[in-house]
């Protein structure tokens, strides 16, 4: 039988309380969500993050607590201690270019201006990680200083409404694509629809 091979899967978020409810922390909140699942207390700190261990699954789940633009750097501590690749790291964050309730799965590409995904090409010296990227939809209004606000913002009542069945299909995905691969969910959840609740633009 061949050995699967260890995945360390990141969720991108901010430490401390004040952060907790953001949008941009729905990284974090579906990580927890598969660590629930898996049986994982992502508790223990290392590499300047939270971690845990699935030894069934080969899976570390990291969230790194640096703030979201140092990312990368708690993540290249990951790979370096755990011997892992970059094209065995998957990423979970939120994404400002999906509507709500809508995910897209993909490998390598750029950080299309997400603080996290940038640190982490830029420690990683490669853009060759898995995505998974957590639609949040965008703010009325353009600009940098709309784009900060509102991922830093707490969900509206009709996001609230969708978050559950969100983080749950993000779950989801992730277990499909650890026992599967990763095109399988690709297959199945890069569509609309496939996290069962209606979009938000």
């Amino acid at each position: 039988m061949q050995q699967k091979k260890d995945v360390l899967i990141v969720g991108l978020g901010n430490p401390e309380s004040d952060y907790a409810d953001t949008r941009h922390n729905l990284g974090f909140a579906c990580v927890r969500e598969l660590a629930r699942r898996l049986g994982v207390s992502v508790d223990r700190k290392r590499w300047q993050s939270l971690v845990g261990r699935s030894e069934p699954k080969g899976v570390w789940l990291v969230m790194p607590q640096t703030y979201m633009n140092l990312s990368g750097e708690a993540v290249a501590k990951a790979l370096k201690d755990t011997g892992l690749t970059p094209e065995q790291t998957w990423v979970v964050y939120d994404e400002l270019d999906l509507p709500m309730c809508r995910m897209r799965i993909r490998r390598g590409g750029s950080g299309a201006g997400h603080n996290g995904v940038r640190s982490l090409i830029a420690s990683l010296g490669t853009d060759a990680f898995v995505r998974f990227r957590v639609g949040i939809g965008k703010p009325s209004r353009g600009g940098s200083q709309a784009g900060r606000r509102y991922v830093l913002g707490r969900f509206t009542k009709a996001e609230a409404q969708r978050l559950p069945q969100v983080i749950n299909g993000a779950a989801d995905a992730l277990e499909l694509a650890l026992d599967a691969g990763v095109e399988r969910a690709m297959d199945r959840y890069n569509r609309a629809g496939a996290l069962g609740c209606e979009e938000l633009q």
